[in-house]
């Protein structure tokens, strides 16, 4: 599904959807659909020139907006059947509840795809695997500075972050469904990754409100195809315009975003 949106739409630009209450336009205030209907509006502006859309759940869950979540998906997937909707959640726990974030992801939400913490092992990805037409994209180089706290942490003289890379590639993707996260922030260390896993996806967070370098990051992650990366932008798409014609803004920064990563492949 991702490969061919990777064609179809000649784009490897992902866009997150963080809704906050606070920066939404003034004209969605009050109303009780507030988060889905901004979110909408981003989706239809933007659809054509995204290779995923990854809503981040803690954004809806602290609003008790999981309901506006639900039906977001719902309209991705009925609307647009072709773009993947990876949910944003970094879970990771001991194998008998990971099965039950397994459903909520792939069953309660209908996300195609979720991110994984993998620091308790194989047995807390397991759940997921067992979804075999469903994504596990596993945190690897993270984009926060603090990321470097473990995840820079020597094992056997490799980083630890290479380790989870090769450990993901190597072994846990037997089903052709692993991904990894590998922040934008950090460009050495996603050339480092590419090396290692091949043509294995890249979720790649860190454009746009981080900072990170486009040309840097897209020379240093994609494949040979010029492919394989899902390049993230979420606050400079979603918080570009302010008034009614926030989504035509949303479009205009999609846009650009997108090009400036075309340029580079």
């Amino acid at each position: 599904m991702l490969q061919s949106r990777w064609s179809q739409a000649n784009s490897l630009l992902c866009v997150g959807l963080d809704p906050d209450l606070t920066r939404l336009p003034a004209h969605l205030a009050g109303r009780d659909d507030a988060i889905y209907e901004f979110c909408r509006q981003i989706v239809d502006a933007t659809h054509d020139l995204a290779c995923a859309f990854k809503p981040q759940i803690a954004y809806f869950s602290s609003l008790r907006a999981e309901d506006q979540l639900e039906a977001l998906i719902a309209y991705i997937k009925t609307r647009y059947p072709d773009l993947p909707v990876i949910l944003d959640a970094k879970r990771g726990d001991i194998g008998s509840t990971a099965e039950h974030y397994a459903r909520e992801a792939y069953e309660r939400y209908g996300a195609h795809a979720v991110t994984l913490s993998p620091y308790m092992g194989h047995d807390s990805v397991t759940p997921y695997l067992q979804y075999p037409d469903k994504g596990a994209i596993i945190l690897c180089r993270t984009s926060n500075p603090g990321g470097s706290d473990l995840q820079a942490l020597p094992v056997r003289s490799t980083p630890l972050y290479l380790h989870v890379a090769r450990l993901v590639a190597e072994q846990w993707n037997s089903n052709g469904q692993c991904g990894l996260v590998v922040g934008a922030t950090y460009p050495q260390e996603l050339a480092e990754v590419r090396a290692v896993v091949g043509d294995l996806p890249l979720l790649v967070p860190g454009i746009g409100a981080q900072g990170g370098d486009i040309e840097a990051s897209v020379r240093a992650g994609r494949t040979a195809s010029g492919q394989g990366m899902m390049i993230n932008s979420s606050r400079a798409i979603l918080y570009a315009g302010k008034g009614e014609d926030f989504a035509l803004e949303a479009r205009r920064v999609a846009l650009e975003t997108r090009d400036a990563i075309n340029l580079s492949r």
